[in-house]
């Protein structure tokens, strides 16, 4: 919720610094023309005027300042290809629960947004942005204030964190009379009103996805009490799989219903089940990162860590910049 962001002092903190809705509606709107701000000029100035370059990924960041209309324009799907992506949560340390992912894509510039919507919970996202017609360097584009339609995975002040992955065999039914929404913009849905892992799943239900004209994708959900769930379409139907061990994970093959020993045939699943295994799905920031190297791919982009109960966040770009963030936590 807005509470100290901008007004009273940045409620995202950078601490330290060391060193795939995708599919437009027509064409990229023009520059200087943002669908989704609810910014008076002075906020959306502000707004640009943080954009700070942080790797030559290139990775930015970015504090957005003001309101914003999550379901405005840009309500496409994902972009054309898949994504090919890692993540798990590693929850049996209640005190400690962590949320990890590889983001495996095209060689496009990232962003790493806060945002603190006044109707909704501060969250810290990363975004491609080169789904808002963005260039590499973006420095004074107003297509930036539409950053928070896009996030890719985040987490937010809650603890509350969440992922994608395509899921090429999916497809998803629409269920008559609920309105629709891009399977990348349901994200911001999520982040910004779903304090658990069950408002998260309420969230996804009360919207018809829209897979046209990329991959269908999978989710995963993980938050601070511990709990995790995949989000899947199965048969046309939005099913959930909730975590009954010590830790769940995702990558780009149907895991709901699936058994495990066909899950770990995946390269990427059985790498990281194997080591989850090892640690009784005890994992520290430095530990999970260790993992998804060891699941990493030629083009991922960013491997991220959520401290769903400290706040904690870690990026580590493709380059091997590190990045570390803290989301200050409510309860």
């Amino acid at each position: 919720m807005r509470r100290t962001l901008i007004a009273g002092g940045l409620a995202l903190l950078l601490l330290a610094t060391a060193c795939g809705e995708s599919r437009r509606s027509g064409p990229p709107a023009a520059a200087g023309s943002p669908t989704a701000s609810r910014q008076d000029p002075a906020q959306a100035e502000r707004t640009l005027a943080s954009l700070r370059k942080i790797d030559d990924l290139p990775m930015y960041e970015m504090t957005y300042d003001g309101d914003y209309d999550p379901t405005a324009g840009l309500a496409g799907s994902t972009p054309p290809s898949p994504f090919g992506c890692s993540l798990f949560a590693a929850l049996a340390d209640r005190d400690r629960p962590l949320f990890a992912r590889n983001f495996d894509w095209e060689p496009n510039p990232a962003l790493v947004l806060r945002t603190d919507p006044p109707d909704g919970y501060a969250s810290i996202s990363l975004v491609d942005i080169s789904y808002l017609g963005v260039s590499a360097d973006p420095t004074g584009d107003r297509r930036l204030l539409d950053a928070p339609l896009l996030p890719f995975d985040g987490m937010n002040e809650r603890g509350l964190a969440v992922g994608l992955a395509a899921d090429d065999g999916a497809r998803a039914e629409p269920v008559p009379g609920l309105p629709k929404v891009g399977s990348v913009r349901i994200l911001r849905l999520v982040l910004d009103s779903a304090a658990t892992v069950d408002d998260a799943v309420a969230v996804f239900r009360r919207y018809n996805l829209d897979f046209d004209g990329g991959p269908p994708l999978h989710y995963l959900l993980a938050d601070a009490t511990g709990a995790s769930a995949v989000v899947e379409f199965v048969d046309g139907k939005l099913t959930v799989d909730r975590r009954q061990g010590p830790w769940q994970a995702l990558t780009n093959v149907p895991a709901v219903g699936v058994p495990d020993r066909e899950l770990r045939q995946d390269h990427r699943y059985g790498v990281l089940a194997k080591e989850l295994d090892r640690t009784g799905g005890v994992v520290d920031a430095a530990g999970a990162l260790r993992l998804l190297n060891a699941v990493r791919q030629s083009h991922t982009r960013w491997s991220v860590t959520y401290g769903l109960r400290s706040g904690e966040v870690r990026v580590v770009t493709a380059g091997g910049g590190t990045r570390d963030y803290r989301l200050p936590m409510s309860d």
